[in-house]
């Protein structure tokens, strides 16, 4: 069977700043970090790259504090989004770009822009479920439920869906990545350790599995302060159609998490294990009752 490899990377990069340094400089020192992360993934062949939620600033959910509005942008034209298109089109990449997306004025999504190699805007993601629990995840706060659905996005190296972080714990977004054609999905994460790492490894490989495509699974590292609300414990890592875990970052450092993809695989294992054609949607009708 021939192949179609796509050489993927994952990018996890620790704070710039402390988070009490004014909001834009944190975000400049942000961006100016990721875009060198960024050209050495693409140094290293990188053909999709994906980076961490909310990459240009801190997790800053772990307060409520109106100053973080300030971090929002419009999608797809706002600055960042605007010059990650640049950056798509120099090096050929395709990017999966999270912001904290302003709709109108005091209506904000945690969301992500997909951008091709071209250059050219795709689409967007925004965050499906938020969570609003202690300790330090008070993101209803901050971010209105999405609305945009499970869009899968037709790059020049695959199909990118797009899940973020929380959305994770819900198998039934995944599912409708599936079906709607996803051979790739990215899970931009910030999670810490003791909340949910025991289940960092077990749900995304499982997805990957029971979806039969591909997960890559990001998580930011280190430690932020002022908050310490725990360790962003990073090892970001893929996930293949199997479930097998095929790369993993560092635990708390800055990484390039790279792995090379054959998406043929997606066929192959799906004509062994049948799930699509074996699916029952008349028998789940349960799940759309509130």
């Amino acid at each position: 069977m021939s192949k179609r490899l796509v050489k993927c990377a994952l990018i996890q990069a620790t704070l710039c700043e402390d988070a009490t340094a004014p909001v834009a400089k944190i975000k400049e020192a942000m961006v100016e970090k990721h875009l060198e992360l960024i050209r050495k993934a693409a140094e290293q062949g990188a053909q999709i790259v994906c980076l961490q939620e909310l990459f240009y600033g801190p997790y800053f959910c772990a307060e409520q504090e109106k100053k973080w509005y300030e971090l929002t942008e419009s999608i797809p034209d706002g600055p960042t989004v605007r010059q990650m298109q640049e950056v798509a089109k120099k090096h050929s990449l395709v990017l999966v770009v999270p912001i904290y997306e302003e709709d109108i004025t005091g209506v904000y999504y945690n969301a992500a822009a997909v951008i091709d190699a071209d250059g050219s805007y795709l689409g967007k993601f925004r965050k499906i479920h938020i969570p609003h629990c202690a300790p330090g995840f008070w993101e209803k706060f901050y971010f209105r439920p999405g609305n945009l659905g499970y869009p899968v996005f037709e790059t020049r190296y695959a199909k990118v869906g797009v899940y973020i972080c929380y959305d994770r714990h819900f198998p039934e977004g995944w599912r409708a990545l599936g079906l709607n054609g996803a051979e790739i999905v990215f899970n931009p994460s910030a999670t810490v350790a003791g909340l949910s790492e025991y289940l960092w490894k077990l749900e995304q490989p499982a997805a990957a599995c029971a979806n039969i495509y591909f997960v890559g699974a990001i998580n930011r590292p280190g430690v932020e302060k002022p908050w310490e609300i725990g360790e962003f414990y990073g090892t970001s890592y893929f996930a293949n159609p199997r479930g097998e875990i095929l790369t993993e970052g560092k635990r708390s450092e800055d990484d390039i998490v790279l792995a090379e993809l054959d998406l043929e695989m997606i066929r192959e294992v799906r004509n062994v294990w049948q799930f699509y054609r074996d699916r029952r949607p008349e028998s789940y009708t349960i799940l759309t009752q509130p």
